[in-house]
């Protein structure tokens, strides 16, 4: 097994230090092994699971892939995923002006993800006929 140095912020280390003190886990390295290894099996559903009692530990926090997904939706919690999509589609169908109001209306102009979105649109422009 190797061995990784990882710096949380104090409210976060507070919070899982609570949980280890409930019982939730038998202790913080435990915690943090099942939170890496949940997180791969999202990322990577052929993810091999090598955590001791992954399974188990799962059940008991009753966390089911349906229930994670309705909590925090399709993308992990965010707007963006949707927002792609949106604009992907309008893009494919050269409708450019809907895009743009879309993005104008849910994201400041300086935002990373407005600036992305804007590169994806131009994507499309670029190749229209």
């Amino acid at each position: 097994m190797s061995k990784d140095t990882v710096r949380y912020p104090d409210d976060v280390v507070e919070q899982i230090d609570a949980l280890v003190k409930d019982g939730m886990f038998e202790s913080k390295s435990e915690f943090y092994r099942f939170s890496a290894e949940y997180v791969l099996t999202l990322i990577d559903p052929n993810h091999e699971v090598k955590t001791f009692n992954f399974d188990e530990i799962k059940s008991e926090l009753d966390i089911s892939n349906r229930t994670h997904a309705d909590a925090v939706g399709s993308d992990g919690g965010t707007f963006f995923l949707d927002a792609v999509i949106t604009v992907r589609k309008q893009g494919l169908r050269g409708n450019y002006e809907a895009a743009e109001r879309f993005i104008d209306t849910h994201y400041d102009a300086t935002d990373q993800e407005c600036i992305i979105l804007e590169e994806l649109l131009g994507t499309y422009r670029d190749s229209a006929p």
